[in-house]
């Protein structure tokens, strides 16, 4: 039996505000707000409130049949809240089917993988408690950002307690070998490894609505007849794409949505079931290990970090972002701690791409910013006004290690004085107890043979004889 799995992913950058180098030390503020509303807003409207509610038509038509998965970023979800609480509503409602499994990924949809593994837990942590408050729901699939993906980082999803993880099918990691098989990481063969098919991902991501393309316009039967036409052993099909590919980058009037809801009734006619992600790795015995000797991802033809990392301006922003995590994460400044979530999230190093796509676009042009530069300058100016303010908490010239000591020397300090204080009080009780059976025996005879004070009459209204009778 063949399945397809259904994998859309949600986010959206809190985007930064023009800041200039005067602005540096006077405003602790980075956000444009304006654009982050009207980008959220607009977005939802267009594409998540509609795919949201074509899904949940999808599972009502078919009585549960068709399932899928969800991945949404920790600041998509605090904009949502912000700007667009009516589909905060419908993913409570496709929780609710019980048919729509939700994944786990990076609060901040942040490169930590790549840098802080310290960082990195606590941002899947956070998304993991919000999904439970909201959904009730604890994930057991996770998606790192992008789907980055190594064997250096599968023991630490193994040690979260997840089962499975997507990540790209990359054509130079599987060489012969096909994305549509369930794989075990090399590093923690504990963990299960589900494979972006790129082929039939980008199919419907980017060529959807492309006249020029050979097999335009793309039809539900004729996709389904693709899937069906693979090798019979090949039983998962994995399609991860954005969410947003449906209503914003191809438009409603592209058929994009009719395109999706058809998909179940054509999938049942050639015998294709769907699977959500914990379904696929529960039911699919794997064919064998998969190794990933070097970070991959799902951009660019290359499929690695370079999207993010690839040129001196990316990385100069990145380490400096980096030098100061471990004073950021002991420091108690709520409003230094979300303002560092937020710097960390992978589009703003994404705008300070020089890189060219194989059409000849560059990253640049989903960018709010004129020039990759402008996007570096930009991001650098705001830097600099947050290490101000993370130098304010702890000062330059204390290194990391020392100020680590100089906390440890705290806290153990505070065990100290706790731990003295327990041995202070069981002292006294055993004071206490010592008098009390070492009184001398006079007291303690006197004490025995003290008469018992009687205990005052109680009043009550006299019995008469009309009383008594009655």
């Amino acid at each position: 039996m063949k399945a397809i799995c259904f994998n859309f992913e949600i986010h959206q950058p809190f985007r930064l505000k023009r800041y200039r180098f005067f602005d540096i030390g006077r405003d602790h503020y980075y956000f444009d707000d304006f654009l982050n509303d009207d980008i959220v807003s607009r977005v939802a409207h267009n594409s998540y409130i509609p795919a949201a509610e074509t899904l949940l038509r999808m599972i009502e038509q078919n009585q549960g049949r068709f399932r899928c998965s969800i991945a949404i970023s920790g600041v998509a979800f605090e904009q949502f809240e912000q700007y667009v609480p009516e589909f905060i509503d419908l993913l409570k409602k496709l929780a609710d089917t019980r048919c729509v499994e939700f994944v786990a990924q990076p609060y901040a949809y942040s490169l930590a993988s790549l840098a802080d593994p310290e960082e990195f837990a606590a941002q899947i942590h956070a998304t993991c408690a919000m999904l439970k408050n909201r959904f009730g729901v604890t994930p057991k699939i996770v998606r790192n950002t992008e789907l980055i993906y190594s064997d250096e980082l599968a023991p630490q999803l193994v040690a979260l307690g997840f089962k499975g993880a997507l990540t790209e099918g990359a054509k130079h990691i599987l060489g012969w070998k096909s994305p549509d098989y369930v794989y075990t990481a090399a590093s923690a063969p504990k963990l299960k490894l589900l494979l972006r098919n790129a082929k039939l991902s980008d199919d419907i991501a980017f060529r959807f609505s492309d006249t020029s393309w050979s097999e335009f316009p793309l039809t539900a039967d004729k996709y389904i007849d693709w899937i069906a036409s693979t090798p019979m052993d090949e039983q998962i099909v994995n399609i991860f794409l954005n969410m947003e590919t449906f209503g914003d980058l191809h438009p409603a009037t592209t058929g994009i949505f009719q395109f999706l809801e058809a998909l179940p009734r054509f999938a049942a006619e050639r015998g294709i079931d769907f699977l959500t992600p914990s379904e696929a790795i529960s039911k699919i015995k794997p064919v064998g290990e998969l190794s990933v000797m070097h970070s991959i991802s799902s951009a660019d033809e290359a499929r690695d970090t370079s999207a993010w990392l690839g040129n001196r301006l990316q990385n100069e922003a990145f380490e400096k972002l980096y030098s100061v995590a471990e004073r950021v994460r002991k420091c108690d400044n709520r409003r230094l701690k979300q303002d560092w979530e937020y710097l960390q999230t992978c589009d703003h190093f994404f705008y300070m791409s020089t890189k060219r796509r194989p059409d000849g676009t560059m990253h640049s042009s989903f960018s709010p910013y004129e020039t990759p530069y402008a996007a570096f300058t930009n991001y650098m100016n705001v830097l600099a006004d947050f290490l101000m303010r993370v130098a304010e908490e702890f000062p330059e010239h204390v290194d990391n290690e020392e100020l680590n000591s100089l906390l440890l020397t705290i806290s153990n300090q505070g065990a100290e004085i706790e731990a003295l204080n327990k041995e202070l009080n069981s002292m006294r009780k055993n004071i206490e107890q010592y008098n009390i059976e070492h009184k001398p025996k006079a007291e303690r005879k006197a004490a025995e043979e003290k008469p018992a004070k009687k205990a005052p009459a109680k009043r009550g209204r006299k019995c008469t004889k009309k009383t008594e009778e009655k």
